[in-house]
């Protein structure tokens, strides 16, 4: 298939959209570190910390003390100034990607989808000749502009955003959603204050409305800003989702880089118009002659590219693999570009008991948790049995060896009434993290009344 499409793939194509992206992905990347930087973040989620929560796999991934993680996020934002302006640009992409996605490896508890697809997007970019085009390095190395790109480096940042938008909406096609408006008919209400809209929010119907309009939207907007004749409603339609979003949502700064990483499907004349709008800001002049990318078979990358797109298409898919409601589970829940899809909170209490004695005492759980860590850990299962064995170790510490440890875990999720979450009675400091299913884990009652629950995720 790949050696059939060989020649769709290398055509050459401008690269001014490619351009375009590097500069706004870049530019909006560097805005995100300072703020993160400016608003004390950095030292209150990978300073403040007394333990961390990292991803199976990769619990060599540590904080790296006060000064240490300054020094990183000062090594990401230098290298997304990098990325935008196009200097050194093979590094600067490579150098934030390895420290953003180290950043985001610490702990589970500041996973987000969009830090997810900051990370995939910053490795593609790493692939791709994006400093070739309106880039520092041309003006350092003259000889290596081109007018060309070949046409995979532009395409699989369009596929990109388009798997992110059809998951999303493949996401909302369940029953609480649909038929429930959960949990929208229960977060719209909170922003009745606000001009214009505000009293409508407090309309269940609105909800409804809301839900089927954005499965709607997340399924078919790849689709229509990719068809010249539809794109421009179709932007203006993302614009306008987005803006939504951010003001009933406080989501950070996800919906503004998706609304201008979306300037991607464009036509090449836009993003051409657009760059030449800023040489004549800047004057600066282009070769007169057009260069082309070397268009070459490449056959390793492309079959990299194809690998990395398979598991891009069937990641989502891998809670069918688990039983149970995924919602209620999450197993096989991160990494699926499901958003802002339940209203789910937890309450855990945690038990270690000396083996040798009988004596079993209660965990204060804010000795060890800050209250988001809490917050998350007592609603996902792969966080509840790391934070047994955290304190299986403390305790171990402390000359009590092989301590067990058992939760009363309590979680309520759109509407319904809290309920037990795992078996009481398992040692949890017993289980083993793997990537199967974890039978402790007990089933939804789907039969149950709902009621208000609080908190969202």
């Amino acid at each position: 298939m790949l050696h059939k499409l060989k020649p769709y793939l290398t055509a050459p194509v401008s690269a001014a959209p490619l351009a375009v992206f590097r500069v706004i992905f870049g530019g909006m990347m560097l805005a995100s570190i300072l703020r993160f930087m400016g608003k004390g973040w950095v030292t209150e989620l990978y300073v403040q910390p007394k333990v961390y929560f990292p991803y199976y796999g990769f619990e060599w991934v540590q904080p790296l003390g006060e000064t240490g993680m300054y020094a990183l996020f000062s090594v990401m934002a230098v290298a997304a100034l990098g990325i935008m302006v196009g200097l050194f640009y093979r590094l600067s992409a490579l150098l934030f990607f390895l420290s953003f996605t180290y950043v985001e490896l610490i702990d589970k508890t500041n996973y987000l989808n969009h830090y997810y697809f900051v990370s995939v997007v910053a490795l593609l970019l790493v692939l791709v000749p994006a400093h070739q085009h309106f880039s520092l390095d041309v003006l350092r190395e003259p000889k290596s502009w081109v007018s060309h790109v070949p046409r995979w480096a532009v395409l699989i940042f369009k596929l990109q955003l388009g798997l992110v938008y059809f998951y999303a909406g493949i996401a909302k096609l369940n029953p609480d959603w649909l038929l429930e408006a959960m949990p929208l008919r229960y977060w719209l209400p909170a922003h009745t204050h606000l001009p214009l809209i505000g009293p409508l929010l407090d309309e269940v119907w609105v909800a409804f409305v809301f839900c089927w309009f954005g499965a709607f939207y997340d399924l078919t907007i790849p689709f229509f800003l990719s068809w010249c004749r539809s794109r421009g409603l179709a932007y203006l339609t993302v614009v306008v989702f987005h803006v939504l979003t951010a003001v009933l949502f406080q989501i950070g700064m996800f919906p503004y880089i998706m609304m201008v990483s979306t300037l991607i499907f464009f036509s090449e004349s836009f993003h051409e118009r657009l760059l030449a709008w800023f040489r004549s800001v800047a004057k600066v002049r282009v070769p007169a002659v057009p260069a082309f990318a070397r268009i070459e078979a490449q056959p390793l990358l492309l079959n990299l590219l194809a690998v990395y797109f398979v598991l891009q298409v069937l990641v989502p898919w891998r809670f069918l693999l688990y039983p149970g409601q995924l919602f209620w589970t999450e197993q096989g829940y991160r990494f699926s570009w499901r958003v802002m899809l339940m209203e789910k909170a937890g309450t855990a209490f945690f038990y270690v008991r000396d083996p040798e004695t009988g004596y079993e005492v209660e965990i204060n759980n804010r000795d060890y948790l800050t209250i988001t860590q809490e917050k998350q850990m007592a609603m996902q299962p792969d966080m509840l049995l790391q934070y047994a064995h955290m304190l299986q170790q403390d305790f171990a510490s402390r000359g009590i060896p092989g301590a067990q440890v058992r939760a009363e875990v309590y979680v309520s999720m759109n509407g319904r009434g809290s309920r037990l979450f795992i078996d009481p009675n398992v040692n949890l400091a017993a289980e083993k993290e793997s990537f199967l299913p974890k039978p402790w884990i007990l089933p939804l009652d789907e039969a149950a009344l709902p009621q208000e629950a609080v908190g969202q995720k």
